[in-house]
């Protein structure tokens, strides 16, 4: 491998843990309340269109901070899925959440999901958003799983779920039981 190829995929993982990084700074500053840690992940003519708000990070940080301590105990900004794309000091990341809420008033836990649609870019060496938009896919409060007794039984097929060596996870190779492939569960009658 040439060593100018080398050093591009180096950079390309380097520049793609330093986005990563931005975006679980922001989590971090919304949920322990940090305002510094917060705006450190925008640049500061970034803006914000979070649907209820839009505007610069200053702005959002006064009034999500506020909006949050208000209404809620404590929060959790998870991120799960995140992609990105990067085109020299411009990237363009779509990174899912979810979002639990202890309530002061109302139903004790909120949930949400949806996702956060960047523009990032690389200024002075540094990575943070430029460009951001929230997008709320689900809402509610937690409740019964809309499965059937049935239906749920039959999720278990894959097998066990244990907190221990048993568990598919350590599976080696992982294998699925030719039974199963012969008689798929969404054939049975």
């Amino acid at each position: 491998m040439a060593k100018d190829v080398f050093e591009q995929q180096v950079r390309e993982v380097l520049d793609r843990q330093a986005i990563h990084d931005c975006i679980v700074r922001y989590c971090r500053g919304v949920d322990r309340m940090d305002r510094d840690l917060l705006l450190s992940a925008y640049h500061a003519d970034a803006i914000d269109d979070h649907g209820l708000f839009v505007g610069g990070p200053e702005e959002f940080a006064d009034y999500f901070l506020s909006f949050h301590g208000e209404n809620q105990s404590a929060t959790q900004h998870i991120m799960t899925n995140h992609y990105c794309e990067i085109d020299g000091d411009t990237a363009h990341c779509e990174t899912y959440w979810l979002f639990a809420a202890m309530n002061r008033e109302g139903p004790a836990l909120s949930l949400g999901g949806g996702r956060y649609i960047d523009r990032m870019e690389r200024r002075e060496g540094r990575w943070a958003i430029a460009a951001r938009k929230c997008l709320m896919d689900w809402q509610g409060t937690p409740g019964e799983y809309d499965l059937t007794p049935e239906q749920f039984q039959s999720t278990l097929g894959a097998g066990p779920c244990t907190r221990d060596p048993d568990d598919p996870s350590y599976e080696r190779p992982l294998t699925i039981d030719p039974n199963r492939i012969a008689n798929p569960p969404q054939n049975a009658p």
